[in-house]
């Protein structure tokens, strides 16, 4: 990614692990002063890794001395935790008043800003685990009471480290987390049942890895392009009577349209089920 000369905020990283790292490195690759990130962790082995990694980044294991001088809050601990983080928090917030973005599923974004007592301007995002090298799909979600400022600024965060697009309601992040933010394992168990498939015909299975791997990728890129929506392409690479139109039988047989429909909906319901098993008082 090229630097940019945009100026940025002191930003506070509460949780340390794989997605946290994505944002991180996105925002120094994008011109972000280590300097200006500090990162809480209750690992010490998380830490070091990232102060190893980004030298200047200030490391904490105690979430209040990470955020106390920040005014951009990135939540990203598991949401069983994020009850007794974010009312940890309320007293600091309610002298900061920052900018909270949470990448927590399924909590609220009413019951972040009620533990953190009405002090800061929340939004939810929902990156997903392609972040790690720049190639990620975002949903993000803000209610009226957020200024557009705090909003573009939330957007560009998130931005460094893929793409991102803005829904409207924030019941909407639980089919973004069932879509993009799952989505990626739905994407390497078709590689890996592909790759399996393929040593099963005879192929040898670095051949068949990367046959499977590039055809997705390939595909993908096609896709991208615009140029026609998913159904025309695949009706473009399928002739009658043909070898792929022998593959998509046994698919359409099997119901695939009907499990993948089946199978986002659980993961969207799991999220809702997130908000009400933990989206309480601490």
């Amino acid at each position: 990614m090229t630097t940019t000369t945009e100026s940025w905020p002191r930003i506070a990283v509460i949780g340390g692990g794989q997605m946290a790292r994505a944002l991180v490195g996105g925002w120094i690759a994008r011109g972000a002063d280590a300097k200006g990130i500090a990162v809480a962790d209750p690992d010490p082995g998380q830490l070091a890794w990232l102060a190893e990694q980004y030298p200047g980044l200030a490391v904490h294991t105690a979430n209040s001395n990470a955020a106390s001088s920040a005014s951009v809050w990135l939540l990203a601990v598991k949401p069983q935790q994020l009850a007794g983080v974010v009312a940890a928090l309320a007293p600091l917030a309610a002298s900061v008043r920052p900018l909270v973005i949470s990448i927590v599923a399924g909590i609220r974004a009413a019951d972040i800003d009620r533990w953190l007592g009405g002090a800061a301007r929340v939004v939810r995002a929902m990156p997903n685990r392609p972040a790690l090298i720049g190639a990620g799909a975002s949903g993000l979600y803000a209610d009226a009471a957020v200024p557009a400022d705090a909003r573009a600024l939330a957007g560009r965060l998130i931005e460094a480290v893929g793409s991102a697009v803005w829904v409207p309601a924030e019941a909407d992040i639980d089919a973004v987390t069932a879509v993009s933010g799952s989505g990626p394992a739905y994407f390497f168990l078709l590689i890996e049942l592909l790759e399996s498939a393929g040593i099963a015909e005879g192929l040898a299975p670095e051949v068949a890895r990367r046959l499977a791997i590039d055809t997705a990728c390939g595909a993908a890129a096609l896709a991208r392009e615009g140029r026609d929506d998913p159904a025309t392409l695949r009706a473009q690479v399928t002739s009658k009577g043909g070898t792929t139109a022998a593959a998509l039988a046994v698919f359409e047989a099997a119901d695939l349209r009907a499990i993948v429909g089946r199978a986002v909906a659980a993961a969207a319901a799991r999220s809702r089920e997130l908000a009400a098993e933990f989206g309480r008082s601490p």
